[in-house]
């Protein structure tokens, strides 16, 4: 039986910003619901995270007008502080994020399994826009604890 290899996308975004603040952004809930949407007329009103290897996170992805939404989960499967983090989705595909500082600023790289429902490019699409949507809230002026 043959076994067709995966298709693995890759997104990524310079942030300028330095590695811990960004870290904190990707991963604390109180800001993932402020920047996880590919789109203005999309938002996530609620998340949770628990941010260890077996741990769950969960985020509530809808358009705003309420016509459709999911839940988008996972288990992590490893957790580098401020530097890596790999997780397998609910549908069983991996996910893998590369934090790499220098010079003040921070590459968030994401690599991910394809599925099968929409295009390469149409996913591509999707995940970097959520990817620069969170570029934009990090660098944006919101405060900070």
């Amino acid at each position: 039986m043959e076994t067709k290899a995966k298709t693995i996308i890759t997104v990524q975004a310079i942030i300028n910003a330095p590695v811990d603040k960004v870290w904190d952004a990707w991963t604390n809930p109180k800001h993932i619901v402020r920047w996880n949407a590919a789109s203005d007329d999309w938002h996530t009103p609620k998340a949770e995270n628990d941010l260890r290897p077996s741990g769950r996170f969960t985020s509530r992805m809808e358009a705003k007008d309420g016509s459709i939404g999911f839940d988008f989960e996972g288990v992590y499967d490893e957790v580098k502080i401020n530097q890596f983090i790999a997780y397998t989705m609910g549908d069983g595909r991996k996910v893998q994020v590369s934090f790499e500082s220098g010079g003040g600023a921070t590459s968030v790289t994401e690599r991910f399994e394809a599925e099968n429902t929409n295009t390469i490019e149409q996913q591509q699409f999707g995940w970097q826009s959520i990817l620069d949507n969170f570029k934009k809230y990090v660098e944006g002026n919101h405060p900070y604890p």
